[in-house]
């Protein structure tokens, strides 16, 4: 069975192996607080162009998201999200499990707009009642989208301004974000996200890393007593330089977007071999998901050879599947399914 189910798959690139097996033997302080962790902080700073940025590290996606929600939110608030937006649909309910209602707003391509934000804080404030709701107090998006869409750098220019204009922080779920930034497509570069967003995060564990998130703050003010949150949530990893070795080795030369641009081109020999026998696709996804529209008996035809994930029911004779590469996506696994999809109309 070959498998294009997610982009965590596989372990990790062998660089981060290689440097985990050096370094084995090292003794250094735990929690974060070691020569790694503050070498890879630089690192993502200088890549950031922007020295002042506070960096930490954490284990996974959704303690990240939470661990940063929770942290800036005051009780009464909740965070404005697409619809699809992960803290919304994947996350198990963690955000309001915390304490913080997600309030989310409709998004037929994974992305919310400016215009939304405005409307959205407006619309509480203007409503008689507003004390007796979830004040608007934060606005979550991801980067790339669930659905594989990018925002442009107008467009988080303008999300950025609303957020300003209403007085609370942006923030950008990267766990997919070198696959964004390595896109064609894309206008925005790491240096636009780190002036944008509030916070942000960097993914490890779906770009390379065995695991690993890099919480980055544009201001120290933001960031204050943020590891005492991390600890509180189950964040604060006692081998910490665990972390900042893969992020030292995923940002020491390029690594990080070298790995992301071979998972979109693997992304887009799929894509193209859909288009070219006649499928539609959910959205037009330019990053490393792709979202063909298939028959039903096309997608059983292909399940007996190849791993995917259901999307979404389209009508009583078809659905939208998601097919996705990753950084170690190699080419006889996509040669295969080419080939597969070829037959398969």
């Amino acid at each position: 069975m070959k498998r294009f189910d997610s982009d965590y798959l596989e372990g990790c690139l062998p660089q981060i192996l290689e440097r985990l097996a050096q370094t084995n033997l090292e003794q250094t302080p735990g929690y974060g607080e070691d020569p790694h962790c503050a070498r890879a902080a630089e690192l993502i700073r200088r890549a950031c162009g922007n020295d002042a940025l506070q960096v930490h590290f954490l284990v996974g996606g959704t303690q990240a998201n939470v661990t940063v929600i929770s942290a800036l939110l005051r009780p009464h608030q909740g965070v404005l999200c697409a619809e699809s937006g992960h803290i919304n649909v994947h996350e198990t309910g963690a955000v309001e499990h915390s304490g913080h209602k997600a309030l989310a707003l409709p998004s037929p391509d994974g992305k919310i707009r400016a215009a939304q934000i405005r409307d959205a804080v407006r619309d509480h404030y203007d409503d008689f009642s507003h004390e007796h709701m979830a004040q608007p107090g934060m606005v979550y998006i991801s980067f790339p989208t669930e659905k594989g869409t990018l925002y442009s750098l107008a467009e988080l220019k303008d999300i950025a301004a609303a957020c300003r204009e209403a007085r609370i922080p942006l923030f950008i779920d990267g766990a997919r974000l070198g696959y964004g930034l390595a896109s064609p497509a894309c206008d925005v570069r790491l240096e636009d996200v780190a002036a944008l967003a509030d916070v942000f995060y960097i993914g490890g564990t779906k770009q390379g890393a065995l695991f690993g998130e890099a919480v980055v703050f544009r201001t120290t003010e933001l960031a204050r007593d943020f590891r005492y949150n991390i600890k509180q949530n189950g964040g604060m990893l006692a081998k910490g330089r665990l972390l900042g070795i893969q992020f030292e080795v995923l940002f020491e030369d390029g690594l990080y977007l070298r790995a992301a641009r071979h998972a979109v081109e693997q992304a887009f020999r799929i894509r193209d071999a859909f288009r070219a026998r006649g499928a539609s696709f959910l959205v037009e996804s330019p990053t490393n998901q792709q979202f063909p529209i298939l028959a039903n008996d096309e997608i059983a035809r292909l399940r007996e050879r190849f791993s995917f994930e259901s999307w979404q029911k389209i009508d009583g004779d078809h659905a939208a599947v998601r097919f996705v590469t990753s950084w170690a996506t190699p080419d006889a696994n996509v040669d295969a399914l080419v080939a597969a999809i070829g037959e398969t109309r």
